[in-house]
């Protein structure tokens, strides 16, 4: 699969680009210990990038996505609980979200990422970060995380999905779109998330809730499946739906990718022979 040449055309469809995006145009300062940064993705266009960056510096840094109906000013209470794990967190806007400018579409989504990610990498080291990079996407936010996953420059050292979508069309039908009137047949003509998935080799964490009827947990399964990485983990949330895995499991939810960030950058010792483990 050549990266360069996917095309998002059908998927930027007017009609359907109302199923996919719903944005809100509310915005409210950032809280103490926060900053925005506003970021260039095209002539007159700025997304917002909100950092939540705690001593040390050189802890993970997680670089998020959110859902479609999200703005960075929905994660002014969860930010700093990544920080009390040791986490950096940097939440970002589409287009047209929030402060954000412009029109969302799918094609400026996945193109923007590699702006934002070039821009927060700066970011983090005027400000003296030395510690890995992880990208991580909610719902419709695994596509941009799973484009950096696939085809970053240089590469993120890590990947978080929650709540993920797999093979496109399944993820359509659910939201009551013909996928028919809009010629779309096959993966080809959507988010290639599965393809994607499996071009990424470093370690990888999924989650999903046990009972998300926006994304059946079968979309989690076929990424985990298909996932490249030789250090995958799987987590279903038990009693969860799509919007309530932080409400079901509390401040383990952040102890839990604390946990899969230090897994980054090790490396497992060579089996001696006659050793079993």
């Amino acid at each position: 699969m050549s990266l360069a040449a996917l095309t998002y055309d059908k998927l930027d469809q007017p009609a359907l680009l109302r199923v996919l995006f719903h944005p809100r145009s509310e915005w409210t300062p950032p809280p103490p210990g926060a900053a925005d940064q506003e970021i260039a993705v095209a002539a007159g266009v700025t997304v917002t990038a909100r950092a939540f960056l705690a001593a040390p510096l050189d802890q993970p840094a997680i670089l998020f996505f959110h859902g479609n109906g999200e703005v960075v000013s929905d994660y002014n209470e969860i930010g700093p609980c990544f920080n009390e794990v040791g986490l950096h967190f940097i939440a970002v806007e589409y287009r047209g979200h929030g402060r954000s400018s412009g029109t969302p579409t799918v094609t400026a989504m996945v193109g923007d990422a590699h702006l934002v990610l070039a821009a927060v990498r700066e970011q983090l080291k005027a400000a003296g970060h030395t510690g890995h990079l992880v990208a991580m996407g909610r719902s419709l936010g695994s596509v941009p995380a799973l484009e950096l996953a696939a085809a970053a420059v240089p590469p993120i050292d890590g990947l978080i999905i929650e709540s993920g979508i797999g093979h496109t069309i399944p993820f359509l039908l659910g939201l009551g779109v013909e996928v028919a009137a809009y010629g779309i047949t096959s993966e080809a003509d959507g988010f290639k998330n599965v393809q994607k998935i499996a071009l990424f080799k470093k370690p990888t964490y999924i989650l999903h809730a046990q009972h998300d009827d926006i994304i059946p947990l079968t979309s989690a399964e076929k990424l985990q499946v298909e996932c490249g990485a030789h250090s995958k983990e799987f987590q279903m949330v038990p009693g969860a739906d799509h919007n309530t895995i932080i409400a079901c499991v509390g401040k383990s939810y952040f102890q839990a990718l604390k946990q899969f960030t230090k897994k980054i950058g090790q490396t497992r010792r060579p089996r001696r022979p006659g050793v079993r483990s």
